[in-house]
């Protein structure tokens, strides 16, 4: 495993274990599965772990898993704090400590300021007295780094980089959105003021590689050099000497394999002439199928009336990177093979997702035009029988 240092001369692990993905079993996380995983990117030297206040579970699973296995000082752990459902600094003391319970721990490596999403919400934050708080819990060692994580333009990340000396920052960035979120420019800015940089959503939400167009994945396939997609997208972010680390939502040892072999190999430098022209080639034929640019954080859930917008989204997208039959089934498994159906045509068009999406889509709009697509005559009298003879 390689290695970047932080602004305190802590050695990361370039690749970064996303703890949001954990495989899900029943109501919960299959706990020995995240286990296994989890312990094995420990064996390989991944010692960055990222999870959040919001991910179902997963702080909880996390905690567990460290102090099962007595390998908490073996690593980082990096949680948020979810400040936009907190109206008092006695609410920010409470959801960390309670983090603290969950995570089985009296400290934490890195804590972020959840989605900060502009200077106003700051202020905000200031007002409520959250530098504060954050000196004495960093006086303390309870935090032992402080940072945020931001999902917009690349004019407002500066400005909130700018607002506080933070130990570190964590933004979306990949190929696709090299010159949106964030951007490059707004990853060189942090790092020329030393501040390390964390990356999310390499594979923007798996999408750069499981839902590749047909004519993407044909690339790869005739690729004499035998790239696969999960390679080039981690080694295009490898390669710049400003990225600190690069997180990814692992739940298979397959993908654990993968990126681990990855992460020994690529650099600053590794990066190649036959490298980018692959990369410039996928991103065009990408563009010419993309419908909605969700990457399915699922910042936007819960749904007031239950729509799965995620799921609907990913399958409108699959429609036209994949087959429309084939979409139009996982569209059908997925929102009417429920108790509670989640389908896209109960959005009422209250608003409330739309206020939380990182990627600032207008989700209200873009439901209507999958349900057009999706919720096809055959799929209305499907479900209507899914729930007449609850076939769930």
């Amino acid at each position: 495993m390689q290695y970047r240092k932080d602004r305190k001369g802590n050695e990361l692990s370039v690749l970064g274990y996303g703890c949001m993905r954990f495989t899900r079993k029943g109501s919960g996380i299959d706990l020995e599965k995240a286990e296994k995983e989890i312990m094995r990117g420990i064996e390989a030297g991944i010692n960055y772990y990222d999870t959040a206040y919001i991910y179902p579970g997963s702080e909880a699973a996390l905690g567990e898993i460290l102090n099962r296995n007595h390998c908490r000082e073996k690593v980082y752990i990096a949680t948020k704090l979810p400040h936009y459902m907190i109206k008092s600094i006695e609410g920010v003391e409470k959801t960390f400590q309670e983090e603290l319970r969950r995570l089985k721990t009296d400290y934490i490596d890195y804590y972020l300021m959840h989605m900060l999403t502009d200077t106003d919400t700051w202020e905000k934050l200031k007002k409520m007295g959250i530098v504060e708080w954050i000196h004495s819990k960093m006086e303390s060692g309870a935090i032992r780094n402080i940072g945020f994580s931001y999902h917009g333009h690349t004019a407002m990340f500066k400005r909130l980089v700018d607002a506080y000396d933070w130990d570190f920052c964590q933004i979306q960035y990949n190929y696709m959105d090299e010159n949106s979120q964030a951007g490059r420019e707004g990853l060189k800015y942090a790092a020329e003021k030393g501040i390390p940089v964390i990356i999310m959503e390499p594979l923007r939400g798996g999408r750069l590689v499981h839902l590749l167009p047909k004519s993407a994945k044909k690339l790869f396939q005739e690729d004499a050099l035998k790239r696969t997609p999960a390679e080039l997208a981690f080694r295009w972010l490898y390669d710049q000497p400003e990225v600190t680390c690069v997180l990814s939502g692992m739940n298979s040892m397959e993908m654990l394999t993968e990126n681990i072999k990855t992460a020994e190999m690529a650099g600053p430098g590794h990066f190649s002439r036959e490298d980018r022209e692959l990369v410039e080639k996928v991103k065009a034929e990408i563009k010419k199928t993309v419908k909605v640019g969700c990457t399915g954080c699922g910042y936007c859930m819960p749904c007031p009336k239950g729509v799965d917008i995620p799921v609907t989204f990913r399958c409108y997208n699959e429609m036209y990177s994949e087959t429309k039959s084939g979409a139009r089934k996982e569209y059908l498994q997925c929102t009417a093979f429920r108790k509670n159906q989640s389908s896209a045509s109960m959005c009422i068009g209250c608003g409330k997702c739309e206020t939380h999406c990182p990627q600032q889509i207008e989700i209200r709009k873009e439901l209507k035009r999958a349900v057009k697509e999706l919720e096809t005559p055959p799929y209305k009298a499907a479900k209507k029988v899914i729930a007449l003879l609850k076939l769930w």
